[in-house]
């Protein structure tokens, strides 16, 4: 018999994945080391493939959507759902589903999948006996509950007694290869003929052969545009704890177009005093030659301050400084049980903490391939493009701080502040799908938005004001100190002053003894708030994930339940009714 193929250990797939990949190839030798031949007729011929996405962002979302075009017509007739339509779906009819999700914060759902979630997990769950499922986990590796969204739905479709037909696949921020390889495979599953060793290695060998379908923009993530700065001024006053710049770009001839409720990706370069420090800490010149992330070759310099991500550690890099200098600790941490100490012990640390070992212990290439690929950064845009044709506009907190006795520079922020004047700022559009203004301009809104949370709802201010919805606007923006943290503060009272800004509600929490957060004046307005949602008005939340919006969510149920006369259940009832409406959309991080 002859041996299964192996994939090489250069493919790019972690160890967990390579195992996995390298299993489903031994299973297609099991029988007489050669695959099955072809059935000349399909098993499942034209049934349906439910893609169902919970996305945060739009990556899941686009990854269904291109996956649901790829699929071949004459097998499937494939479509991509959102998770927040599960009330669209008929399992029983449509029992072939793929699960392709993002995971947020501390290992929470996505926006669009929290009432999927609670649908599945409540009374009245589903049984999902005959259907035949996959899951595809999208996540980042940095965050110690890695994948968990995917990894619950996983878990909890099997216990409703659905059929796994494939293991699931948990994919770090570069998910082309891995994604493209587990759909290969989840494609032969569910028509039942498996995929030969020819194909899962051809989708090893360049991981786009299946996203190849699509027609590519002219620019995009993999191919942004480098706009021009135009504006960068301060938006925080002297003696703010905090550096808040607001920020103009112009999108020239570039052709990308956005909508109020989009974000802006940015694609930083790395601070070069620190890229310098790096080399001269491992004793290279920076000319050594190194793959880059494009596929051609050049010098480490320039891969540092480009390509590869000088912050946070990866596995590779902390298992190397554990072995050259010999730190039992450090190696201990790298134990998988170990994970949450391990991100608590990383906290405020960079790459170049872990390099004081490291001098003439790698050659250049070998170091950089220990390191991660730097991603872009998405930024809520601040603008609207009826008001500023041609341009889009930021809301970025600059970070700046001492952590284990070193100054610690945020990688975009500080691009955009201190280096971006000199250079193109490469740019791409992500679009939202899922923090919409509401299509009827009659509807009231509601906006809590504190600190650069008040990004977006400047955005939708102006697009309020310039397509004269005539619904009731109220913000409600907090923070620090209000004589120098107001952000946009000239800019908010002139609409309050013509009527345009309804109500504004401001919450400045160093300003007297007691703290008072978004949340606290939310409360002491519950009931007008109450009010304006029995009049069908629609609730937005952006900011941080892990506290405020959690204290925000946590008083808009108890406003519910107070001004409403409803249980704690039929408070929860009817929030859950506002997401299934799209009337409580958040853009958190």
């Amino acid at each position: 018999m002859n041996a299964p193929p192996v994939l090489p250990s250069t493919a790019p797939f972690d160890a967990a994945q390579r195992a996995w990949l390298n299993g489903y190839l031994a299973g297609l030798f099991a029988a007489g080391g050669t695959p099955p031949p072809a059935a000349s007729e399909p098993t499942v011929a034209r049934r349906t493939l439910t893609i169902l996405f919970g996305t945060q962002t739009g990556s899941s979302a686009a990854l269904a959507r291109r996956f649901a075009r790829a699929l071949s017509p004459e097998t499937f007739t494939a479509r991509a759902v959102g998770m927040d339509e599960f009330a669209t779906l008929d399992f029983s009819r449509d029992p072939d589903v793929l699960l392709i999700t993002s995971t947020y914060g501390d290992g929470e759902m996505p926006e669009n999948a929290h009432a999927f979630w609670a649908h599945l997990n409540g009374p009245a769950a589903p049984r999902l006996t005959g259907v035949r499922f996959a899951v595809l986990a999208l996540g980042d590796r940095n965050y110690p509950q890695f994948c968990q969204a995917g990894i619950d739905f996983d878990r909890r479709f099997a216990e409703l007694g659905a059929t796994r037909v494939l293991p699931r696949v948990d994919c770090d921020v570069d998910y082309d290869v891995p994604a493209s390889a587990w759909l290969e495979a989840a494609k032969a599953a569910f028509a039942g003929t498996p995929a030969t060793s020819s194909e899962i290695a051809q989708v090893a060998a360049d991981g786009e052969r299946l996203l190849a379908h699509d027609a590519a923009p002219a620019f995009s993530r993999k191919h942004p545009y480098p706009a021009r700065l135009l504006v960068n001024r301060p938006l925080s006053g002297a003696g703010s704890e905090k550096e808040t710049r607001h920020f103009e770009l112009a999108l020239g001839e570039s052709g990308l177009a956005y909508e109020a409720g989009d974000a802006l990706g940015v694609w930083p370069t790395n601070c070069p005093e620190l890229v310098q420090e790096v080399l001269d800490r491992l004793e290279f010149d920076g000319e050594e030659e190194v793959g880059l992330a494009d596929g051609s070759r050049g010098s480490l310099r320039r891969a540092l301050s480009r390509d590869l991500d000088l912050r946070k550690p990866g596995e590779d890099l902390l298992r190397f400084a554990a072995h050259e200098g010999g730190d039992t600790e450090l190696a201990a941490l790298l134990a998988p049980e170990q994970r949450p100490a391990l991100q608590k012990m990383l906290w405020g640390r960079e790459v170049i903490d872990f390099l004081s070992d490291a001098r003439g212990k790698t050659a250049a290439p070998d170091f950089a391939a220990m390191l991660r690929k730097i991603q872009p950064r998405l930024y809520s845009i601040a603008s609207s493009p009826k008001v500023h044709p041609g341009e889009v506009h930021l809301t970025v907190s600059v970070v700046r701080h001492e952590s284990h006795g070193r100054m610690r520079k945020g990688v975009c922020s500080t691009f955009l502040a201190d280096r971006a004047a000199s250079a193109a700022v490469p740019v791409f559009v992500q679009t939202s799908h899922g923090f919409r203004l509401p299509a009827d301009g009659a509807r009231p809104i509601i906006m809590v938005g504190p600190g650069t949370g008040i990004a977006p709802f400047r955005a939708f201010l102006e697009e309020r004001g310039v397509t004269g919805a005539t619904g009731g606007n109220w913000l409600f923006f907090g923070e620090q100190r209000a004589s120098v943290d107001f952000l946009y503060q000239d800019e908010l009272e002139t609409m309050r002053a013509d009527g345009h800004l309804t109500r504004l509600e401001t919450a400045f929490s160093r300003d007297q003894a007691e703290k008072i957060y978004v949340q606290h004046r939310l409360l002491e307005a519950g009931r007008e708030l109450w009010a304006w949602l029995q009049e069908g008005a629609h609730f937005y939340v952006c900011g941080d994930a892990s506290r405020m919006a959690k204290d925000v969510d946590a008083a808009l149920h108890q406003i519910v339940e107070r001004e409403g006369g409803l249980s704690a259940d039929g408070a929860a009832e009817f929030v859950t009714q506002l997401k299934k409406e799209k009337r409580y959309q958040r853009d958190v991080y």
